[in-house]
């Protein structure tokens, strides 16, 4: 049976190397890991993980934690987490938040204990003190994507600034009534997204020197079903004349151009539609949009919790920004009654 020196020998380099690079290790280089990844193959070499648990006190597996795994964003996430960290040789543990207080407090209690994760990573999940608390007394790294965890370190987009953008989008156009399909109070999470992204559309408007009534504002619950009712709401009433829609996500804003085509209205002639996420639809359905490319951000929130993993002795917390990107695509045009 071949033994880790074999690997090594194969692919050219010390045991210690191999052993990293099958561990992924993330300072071995692409290369290497391919070589010894080869290596191992063609001799049919798996690493025991009980040998590897007993050596480095770790078990190669990362807890997720998210309020949702059918949603596109999350799943999406989700899925750039997974294919990074199996890359690197973990396997991922998931947890779903989405129910009772006592089953989030099970989770610290009981779950993660249990599983033995080496660290975990949030998604859209604001983690209480006494859960960080418990975290940190463990030894486990802790990443929060989405939004600012005092004592952890995070990976967020602005959500207040990608409002902003894409509304200053329509005012660049030319248009002032622009009307908000935002996140309805079911929607409010830990981090408070709908609010901010909401804020952000409200600043754009004051800077161009225009008073929002409350009657711009549609609230729907981030669902393509959800954006089709508060459009077709918000374009039925003809006293309120919007010529453009800012959609606090792809989803909502697909919604808003299905019943925009419904009502007889043409996107973006009679009216111009923007959404937030870079949705796998919105080239489809031709939709501008602000794009966080979510899957992106997983794979990054996982290289972040292995580089933590691998520094040995806590490191401070970081507060990482992802970039986001106007994608201007065939919804929005300039209004031509401006």
């Amino acid at each position: 049976m071949a033994g880790i020196e074999d690997v090594a020998r194969l692919a050219g380099v010390s045991a210690s190397t191999a052993s990293r690079a099958l561990n992924g290790h993330p300072r071995i280089s692409a290369e290497t890991v391919r070589r010894v990844a080869e290596a191992a193959q063609t001799l049919g070499y798996v690493a025991s993980s009980s040998a590897y648990t007993l050596a480095t006190g770790r078990n190669r597996n990362i807890g997720v934690v998210l309020p949702y795994v059918e949603r596109w964003y999350f799943g999406t996430v989700l899925a750039g987490i997974d294919s990074r960290l199996m890359q690197a040789g973990y396997d991922l543990s998931l947890y779903n938040f989405n129910g009772s207080s006592e089953q989030r407090a099970s989770v610290f209690t009981d779950f993660l204990l249990r599983r033995r994760v080496d660290a975990l990573i949030t998604v859209a999940v604001k983690l209480e003190a006494g859960e960080l608390d418990v975290l940190h007394r463990l030894g486990k790294p802790v990443l929060a994507v989405g939004g600012p965890v005092p004592g952890a370190s995070t990976l967020r987009i602005d959500d207040f600034g990608a409002a902003k953008l894409a509304t200053l989008h329509l005012l660049s156009l030319g248009h002032s009534r622009i009307a908000l399909i935002g996140g309805d109070a079911a929607s409010e999470m830990d981090f408070r997204q709908p609010e901010t992204r909401h804020g952000g559309y409200l600043e754009a408007m004051a800077d161009h020197g225009i008073d929002v009534p409350d009657s711009w504002f549609f609230p729907a619950d981030f669902t393509v079903g959800g954006g089709y009712a508060a459009a077709k709401t918000a374009l039925s009433d003809p006293r309120l004349s919007f010529t453009a829609l800012f959609a606090a996500s792809d989803e909502m804003a697909i919604g808003a151009v299905l019943a925009a085509r419904d009502l007889g209205m043409r996107v973006p002639e009679d009216v111009s539609i923007v959404g937030i996420d870079g949705h796998d639809l919105s080239e489809f359905f031709g939709l501008t949009t602000v794009a966080q490319a979510p899957r992106d951000q997983g794979a990054r929130a996982a290289d972040l919790i292995l580089e933590a993993l691998s520094g040995g002795e806590a490191a401070e917390a970081t507060d990482t920004v992802w970039p986001i990107e106007l994608v201007v695509r065939s919804t929005t045009t300039r209004n031509h009654g401006a």
